[in-house]
């Protein structure tokens, strides 16, 4: 279950990659299969040789995708690959405003 979003996060994040960006959108999830996360990020892209080119910088493997017949292909970012891939791409407001370290 996602919460913590609204229907403009998510629009501004399939707008992102209909313009052929690499998007990340962050929200609070439950999932009684990842109990330990109470966050995910999905990072996505239409191209998705350009997403698993990305994937590869972070150790992701191109088979962990989520292939959406919609064209909202995506990474599932969890635990603490969730936080160093943020760091890195410069994103601590998803962070901060989901409480996943605190500032």
């Amino acid at each position: 279950m996602a919460f913590g979003i609204n229907k403009n996060h998510i629009t501004e994040w399939k707008h992102a990659i209909d313009r052929g960006e690499i998007a990340f959108l962050t929200h609070y999830w439950l999932d009684d299969r990842f109990p330990d996360s109470k966050t995910v990020t999905k990072v996505g892209a239409k191209n998705l040789e350009k997403l698993a080119e990305w994937g590869k910088k972070y150790q992701l493997k191109k088979q962990w995708i989520h292939i959406r017949k919609d064209g909202y292909s995506h990474y599932d970012l969890l635990g603490e690959t969730q936080i160093l891939i943020l760091e890195k791409e410069g994103l601590d407001e998803h962070l901060i405003r989901f409480q996943i370290i605190k500032r």
